[in-house]
């Protein structure tokens, strides 16, 4: 069987990752058709054959995101980890090397896109909560495998909404800032809380 990829979906494919990479940079509405096109290299007839408006593309980009959390983000962060909580650690260590390298310019690709979009499509709004939802449930699960470290009655899926907002909280004040000072400041603060509940769950046990 031949694994070599067809131009079409090599085509789409390019033409995705130009509009990924450019709404994550530029943002979403800052991004101009011509702008993808002359990053995909690729001509508009074959955009719109694949994508016959902007916010389909949009919708193609979010699901994207969806669908790659655990090979893009998840699986590199977690590599050679396998405390649950320090799991959690790792993927917030992940957001601070990418603003360590971009000098704090990078911002989470989806919470970028629930700012700057206030009124989305209730498709566009589905992927994105999709998006947030796969977050959260992916730290949920780490929580939940420490739950014998945590009080009873500790509930996973607050702790790791939790988490994801002192994430996003600190990658918009560390882009404001251009500072890794609030993002360091938040997860510290995060991995104490999570210390003295774990202090509680053993005084529980005692």
């Amino acid at each position: 069987m031949s694994t070599q990829v067809a131009p079409a979906d090599a085509t789409r494919g390019r033409i995705l990752l130009a509009a990924l990479q450019l709404f994550a940079t530029k943002g979403y509405q800052s991004t101009s058709i011509a702008d993808i096109l002359q990053r995909a290299e690729a001509h508009s007839g074959s955009l719109y054959h694949f994508f016959p408006t902007k916010q389909d593309l949009l919708l193609a980009v979010l699901e994207s995101y969806r669908d790659g959390i655990g090979p893009m983000l998840l699986a590199p962060a977690w590599q050679g980890i396998s405390d649950p909580i320090e799991r959690v650690f790792a993927l917030l260590g992940a957001y601070r090397r990418a603003l360590e390298s971009t000098q704090c310019t990078y911002g989470c690709p989806i919470g970028s896109l629930a700012l700057e979009l206030h009124e989305p499509d209730p498709a566009v709004r589905e992927l994105l909560a999709a998006n947030f939802r796969g977050w959260v449930g992916h730290v949920r699960a780490c929580f939940e495998a420490a739950r014998e470290r945590l009080p009873r009655g500790q509930d996973p899926e607050q702790l790791a909404v939790f988490a994801l907002t002192t994430m996003e909280g600190a990658v918009m004040q560390s882009r404001t800032h251009r500072s890794l000072a609030a993002f360091d400041a938040s997860v510290a603060a995060l991995r104490d809380y999570l210390q003295r509940l774990e202090a509680d769950a053993r005084g529980e046990g005692s």
